[in-house]
């Protein structure tokens, strides 16, 4: 029995041996689970680390979000963040204009037209009077010939249409950003009302992407200018303001307001030497057609007696066609804007004691702090101007609402209408101009919104008066 006892021990001593050894030298398989069959996964120190950032960066961006919800009241009525609201606009802006011209139909009315009349300059023909294309005779000074003339040798002889809609939505996009530029130096209107300025018009995309007008063109060399004099560079300002004249003349409708900025901010002399460079550009631009024909490019360019066709009318459609073409209505109509003009300039523009103060030789340097311009003023004085010459028009185009669109969110801001007002207002314009053919309601809610603004305005009550107090205090 003390043999066996010892024998069986040493038996089960080397059977756990072996157990061991083997357990040791065999790979260790791992836990099966239960629920889906497969091996757990193991997890490594850099899966976990990996893991707790994720799970910061998850939890910071929540906060954010919330930070964010929070401050948006903030950020879409406070002036000072027109820069963020802008950008986000601006990007968005650069993807409805690929759709736009991606997914909707291009109408031809006046591309073809163009290409024709410059195709004639530069096949050798430099009399105004023998300029013409489908839709009529060359009514454009020379800058509207020399751009034009660039776009029919970049688009293929202007057959490249495709090409010259995505031109133009870098036109819309170049625009856009001297507009938001503006408004942020202004700091006048709050940053949702740019929501509607960039996405509620489809009539504003449509002139420029799917029709290709040269009115935004003018416009968005006029808007490089007001840029330039908001930075007190007004030689320049001047000479980019002469080149949008040179494309399309609509934009002499600011030339009131620019004058008396002149002589308020820089006197006669000055005034006169920026006046010169205005008038020398015009000149040399012209210089190829006034050798050939001065008196048809002098006709034909700045024609402004031109007669407008009662079909393509969207303010006066109310009126019977004959009192339209009538011309005492239109002497009736100019005689209204100069009045306008001279009650604006006298009791709600000059800065001075009275009108006549503006005409002397040069400020006194006691009286030039005081006549510094503010943005503001800058701003209003131009913007009215332009309105009031609208207001008065002898008719207004379908492409023409671009002449002050982009001006009416800086214009009823200046006003003390409520909030409500403005935004009903802006609404009933855009829906005039969208409504085609015009019809008489169109263009009396349109009339009515025009004298809305402009009673407005002039309640408001002289510009210097309250932005002048603003950048005395600052």
């Amino acid at each position: 029995p003390a043999v066996q006892v010892k024998v069986s021990k040493y038996i089960l001593v080397r059977w756990g041996r072996f157990r061991l050894k083997l357990k040791q030298n065999l790979p260790k398989m791992p836990a099966v689970s239960s629920s889906s069959g497969r091996p757990p996964r193991t997890k490594s120190k850099e899966g976990f680390k990996l893991s707790k950032t994720l799970s910061k960066i998850s939890r910071s961006v929540l906060k954010t979000s919330k930070e964010v919800y929070k401050e948006l009241p903030r950020v879409a009525c406070d002036p000072t963040y027109t820069w963020l609201v802008a950008g986000v606009l601006f990007c968005l802006e650069i993807v409805l204009n690929v759709f736009i011209i991606l997914r909707v139909n291009y109408t031809e009315i006046d591309w073809i037209a163009y290409m024709q009349e410059v195709e004639g300059v530069i096949n050798g023909t430099f009399d105004y009077m023998q300029l013409r294309g489908d839709t009529g005779p060359l009514v454009y000074p020379a800058g509207f010939v020399y751009v034009f003339g660039a776009l029919y040798y970049i688009t293929g002889h202007g057959a490249n249409i495709r090409l010259a809609q995505f031109i133009f939505a870098g036109f819309y996009l170049v625009l856009l950003a001297l507009v938001f530029i503006i408004y942020h130096k202004t700091l006048k209107v709050p940053p949702y009302a740019f929501l509607f300025m960039c996405c509620a018009s489809y009539r504003i995309h449509s002139i420029f992407v799917l029709r290709l007008f040269n009115d935004p063109v003018a416009m968005l060399f006029l808007y490089l200018s007001i840029n330039l004099f908001l930075d007190k560079h007004w030689a320049w300002g001047c000479f980019w303001y002469s080149f949008a004249v040179s494309i399309k003349m609509n934009v002499l409708l600011f030339a009131p307001g620019l004058l008396l900025l002149l002589l308020t901010e820089l006197g006669v002399v000055k005034t006169v030497a920026r006046l010169a460079i205005c008038a020398g550009l015009q000149l040399v631009m012209a210089i190829p057609f006034l050798l050939e024909n001065p008196v048809g490019y002098m006709v034909r360019s700045f024609d402004l007696g031109r007669q407008f066709f009662f079909i393509w009318t969207v303010n006066w459609r109310f009126l019977p066609e004959h009192l339209f073409l009538n011309r005492y209505f239109h002497l009736s109509l100019l005689g209204l804007h100069l009045a306008a003009l001279l009650m604006f300039a006298v009791y709600r523009w000059n800065k001075r004691n009275h009108l006549l103060d503006l005409l002397s030789l040069d400020v006194p340097e006691k009286e030039q702090e005081e006549s510094l311009l503010s943005s503001n003023e800058i701003v209003s004085v131009l913007f009215t101007s332009n309105f009031i010459g609208l207001c008065f028009s002898r008719s207004l185009h379908y492409q023409f609402y671009v002449w002050y669109y982009h001006t009416l969110f800086y214009l009823l801001w200046a006003t003390n209408l409520p909030t409500v007002v403005r935004l009903l207002v802006l609404g009933v314009i855009e829906l005039a101009w969208n409504t085609y053919p015009s019809t008489v309601e169109s263009s009396v809610s349109l009339h009515v919104c025009h004298l809305v603004l402009l009673g407005a305005l002039w309640v408001k009550g002289h510009v210097s008066h309250t932005e002048g107090k603003v950048k005395k205090l600052k």
